[in-house]
């Protein structure tokens, strides 16, 4: 997804005079051929994350078109008090582009790992939020971010399913269709929540984007399920339960969140250990969504 977001980026930058890039030295030397033609609109502050938000915030309020991008722990839980008030106290609107969430880069440590980033977006109000969940949904969510005058959080993963399912529409994609719950797959959970469900009586339906989320699919989907719903996302569990109490606010439901654990585990190992840890590999999940659907 990194490779297929600097190239968009890339093509993006050529192309329209408004728009601009601002780096905190992640990426840098891949998007230096682009600086080198575009000096003015290509900006590297170096490692200083907070001032990389600013940077663009300010940018914005001159009627260009920021994009922001550096790892998810840094982009987002770092310049976090930046991306409130630069972006919106100011009614400043960009594009945030992060890779490296939830644990993509374990190894690295837990100051590289970032499961809450979706989750703090959330407390802001009128930010979109798109997790791709393969490279080819990647470059029309972001040319449709940078086309847009809002506020988006894009969210890249090294993580990928297995091929790609969803356009730009923000739709609940039905996959497969069942009768006692709707599973929501986010972004590249897809691939092992398909796996985790095979021979289960569940409607497994894929989504790139949680915010907005697919209020009005969810309810036709769930409607059909007893109004059962589970949600796999790739960060922090439950992060968009509201979203589903909402949706189905008039009518008795139950939902279950899985995701990233509010644990914090001490240790680095690679992405599959995490996985692992949290429950989130095909068999946890399908030991998980199997015991929410036994009789109560």
């Amino acid at each position: 997804m990194r490779e297929t977001f600097v190239a968009g980026t890339t093509a993006i930058l050529d192309e329209d005079p408004r728009t601009a890039l601002v780096l905190a030295d992640i990426s840098a030397a891949a998007f230096e051929p682009v600086r080198e033609r575009h000096p003015d609109r290509v900006l590297n502050v170096g490692i200083r994350e907070s001032l990389l938000v600013g940077v663009a915030g300010g940018l914005a309020q001159t009627g260009l078109r920021p994009i922001a991008h550096s790892y998810a722990p840094f982009l987002v839980e770092r310049a976090f008090e930046q991306i409130k008030l630069d972006f919106g106290n100011q009614d400043g609107h960009g594009v945030l582009v992060s890779v490296g969430a939830s644990y993509d880069n374990a190894q690295a440590g837990r100051s590289h790992h970032a499961p809450g980033d979706v989750a703090l977006i959330d407390t802001l109000p009128g930010w979109e939020v798109r997790v791709p969940g393969h490279p080819d949904e990647v470059d029309p969510l972001l040319r449709h971010a940078v086309g847009g005058d809002g506020s988006v959080y894009l969210r890249l993963s090294t993580r990928s399913n297995d091929g790609a399912h969803a356009g730009t529409d923000g739709r609940l994609v039905p996959l497969r269709t069942g009768h006692r719950a709707v599973v929501v797959a986010v972004g590249p959970m897809l691939s092992a929540v398909l796996a985790a469900t095979v021979g289960l009586d569940v409607t497994v339906a894929y989504t790139n984007t949680v915010r907005p989320f697919d209020a009005a699919g969810l309810r036709e989907l769930a409607g059909a399920t007893g109004d059962t719903v589970i949600l796999v996302e790739p960060y922090l569990a439950g992060t968009s339960a509201r979203v589903v109490d909402d949706a189905l606010l008039d009518r008795p439901h139950r939902t279950l969140g899985l995701g990233v654990r509010r644990v914090d585990l001490h240790r680095f190992g690679t992405p599959a250990d995490h996985d692992d840890a949290h429950g989130l590999t095909p068999d946890a999940l399908r030991h998980a969504i199997a015991g929410f659907l036994l009789p109560r």
